[in-house]
């Protein structure tokens, strides 16, 4: 293991808390895992780009070459990475989680997945005598940080009393829906409500300008009132500003806004917002705006999705 650096002592673990591998260390799980280092969890990390263990292998945290080794031994393993392909990659790739776990443990899925995908990964994995639960997070790199993200949890109750150790680390608030895919399916109404917001905030904000109001003075005057929002609190700055730092990528949040619309198109309802919403993402994304935060929904009304004609691409016009 490396040795830790002088500035960061090594953490002292706590021999009544579960053995833990953490796996996906970007903008929201560098800050979960590390929360757990610092409650004493003995904790091993992997990811796939090597340099982002660095940091906590500093602090004590145990490297792993590869998923199968991060949970060789742990009784927890979570999994924080992009898309569903990357999380059956983790668990049932070569070599994935799978060749090494043992039986009895417990894999946390804490990525934003579809419910399908949840639920066939449980059932493979179950095949091996391995638990599931799917735990995406809502809360921002903020939310990460300070440990208060809330937590989206479906699979069994008993599964959940295991998990509750480490997720009572990482977030304020565990709230539990139902069978695995459940979490997942609360995360998609938590990112139809994500677009939402922020689109109109950043169309606000868009009005504002034009009206040449003062755009801070207006954003505090409005914070308290029926206006008021998450995203109208903590992005609207950056709105302002247009500058967009992650925050979480809007390529990521397209990513589950897809996942949202094919829940409901399967359920038989529109969401009208949500799809004018992914269509404008698309037009960022075209231009080259997908690894910047959500907010960056602000650069449509600024030209940053149109090219010299004024149109967006499909005819989107700002």
């Amino acid at each position: 293991m490396p040795q830790p650096t002088h500035g960061h002592p090594p953490l002292a673990t706590s021999p009544s808390l579960p053995s833990v591998a953490w796996i996906g260390l970007g903008a929201l799980g560098s800050p979960m895992a590390s929360n757990l280092l610092a409650a004493g969890f003995p904790l091993t990390v992997h990811n796939r780009r090597r340099g982002r263990e660095e940091p906590l292998a500093a602090r004590g945290a145990r490297r792993a070459a590869s998923p199968a080794e991060a949970a060789a031994g742990a009784e927890l393993i979570a999994v924080c990475v992009s898309d569903d392909a990357a999380v059956e990659a983790v668990l049932f790739g070569g070599p994935g989680v799978v060749a090494g776990a043992r039986r009895g443990s417990l894999v946390i899925d804490c990525s934003t997945i579809a419910p399908a995908t949840s639920r066939r990964l449980a059932q493979r994995l179950e095949e091996q005598g391995i638990g599931y639960l799917d735990a995406p997070v809502t809360g921002g790199t903020e939310g990460a940080r300070a440990g208060t993200l809330s937590v989206l949890v479906g699979g069994s109750p008993g599964d959940l009393e295991r998990a509750r150790p480490l997720l009572g680390c990482v977030g304020s608030r565990l709230s539990h829906f139902g069978p695995v895919g459940a979490g997942q399916a609360a995360k998609a109404v938590n990112q139809v409500l994500v677009a939402g917001s922020y689109a109109a905030v950043a169309e606000g904000l868009a009005l504002a300008r034009r009206l040449e109001l003062p755009l801070e003075p207006l954003v505090e005057a409005l914070k308290g009132g029926a206006a008021g929002s998450w995203a109208l609190e903590h992005r609207s700055g950056a709105m302002i500003a247009g500058s967009f730092p992650l925050g979480f990528r809007l390529a990521l949040h397209r990513k589950d806004l897809a996942i949202a619309l094919a829940e409901a198109a399967a359920a038989g309802l529109e969401l009208p917002v949500s799809e004018r919403v992914a269509a404008l993402e698309d037009c960022l994304l075209a231009a080259g705006w997908g690894d910047e935060d959500v907010a960056a929904l602000a650069r449509w009304f600024e030209g940053g999705a149109r090219g010299p004609d004024g149109e967006g691409p499909g005819g989107l016009r700002g």
